[in-house]
């Protein structure tokens, strides 16, 4: 499935990292960079009507903001304490819990016979929510161990994300033309982008990788699975039907970690930017055996 081609990359790629970790380490300082060409990718693939999309559908999307903004981030949070993590790792955690939705979950939505105008929609809403919720639930939760700059973290964020966003809606707009050209080169530029931040990060962290990275590899398989497990089956509980159940939970599940691992080296150091180069790789991979399960299943149905 090509939808497994991000996470081998991704473990070649770290490998590689942590096998030669001075070429890796010397970049470090394209991470924001980097991240901010994927925002502008994510941009360029929007126009004023998925904007308009935002307004159909108002329960679902308003379930997938309540688990995203208010489920996920409890899952961080209690995962770090039961673990024992240290503030460093909880902080990366409470960043990969408070982050949106990921570009990469409109692609497994698709693959998973999901509701695409639905994952869009809460992608781009928990994305410009997230601008002020990021900081503000980090903070909530930690500030009291952790010292975050919360205000600093904001303005950042509308440089990182909604800048870029905002930059490529007008480019979608007014140069659609040029833009449909390139728009198959898009998702590639994403992944590498991604793939490289992830590689940079485990470079940085050979060490603790060696000391605390299996038992933050659990805790992040452990979140992911909350909001897999909290997305489909708060959807069914609350009568939605299969392809929005799907959605959710793709959705809530796969989150913006390249997002969190530049706010963690920016803010808390290279330690807190595990936790999200971890799930960067695993929410990629749970996401496609399980859009793998779902197409199957839905091929079998029909």
């Amino acid at each position: 499935m090509k939808a497994l081609l991000f996470p081998i990359a991704a473990i070649v790629l770290s490998f590689i990292a942590y096998t030669f970790p001075t070429g890796f380490v010397a970049i470090k300082g394209y991470i924001v960079p980097l991240l901010v060409v994927i925002m502008l990718g994510m941009g360029i693939t929007l126009s004023i009507d998925d904007f308009k999309q935002i307004l159909h559908k108002k329960k679902a999307l308003g379930l997938g903001i309540f688990i995203q903004f208010l489920i996920m981030p409890l899952a961080a949070f209690l995962i770090s304490k039961a673990f024992g993590f240290s503030n460093e790792i909880t902080a990366g955690m409470m960043l990969v819990g408070t982050s949106a939705g990921g570009t990469a979950s409109n692609v497994m939505t698709y693959l998973a016979k999901g509701d695409v105008a639905l994952s869009v929609s809460m992608t781009l809403f928990s994305t410009l929510l997230s601008i002020v919720l990021m900081p503000f639930l980090t903070w909530l939760y930690i500030g009291q161990e952790v010292p975050v700059p919360a205000m600093s973290m904001l303005l950042n964020l509308v440089k990182i994300m909604l800048v870029p966003i905002v930059v490529g809606v007008l480019l979608n707009t007014f140069f659609h033309k040029f833009v449909k050209k390139i728009l198959p080169a898009l998702p590639i530029i994403s992944m590498v982008a991604i793939i490289t931040i992830i590689a940079i990060v485990v470079a940085l962290n050979v060490k603790n990788i060696q000391t605390v990275g299996a038992l933050v590899a659990l805790g992040v398989v452990l979140h992911n699975g909350s909001g897999l497990f909290c997305g489909y089956f708060l959807s069914k509980l609350f009568g939605f039907d299969e392809k929005t159940a799907r959605t959710v939970a793709i959705e809530v599940g796969m989150q913006n970690s390249g997002l969190s691992v530049a706010l963690a080296v920016k803010y808390f150091g290279s330690l807190a930017a595990l936790p999200g180069a971890l799930f960067s790789v695993w929410h990629n991979l749970s996401g496609s055996i399980l859009a793998g399960i779902w197409s199957s299943k839905s091929k079998n149905e029909a």
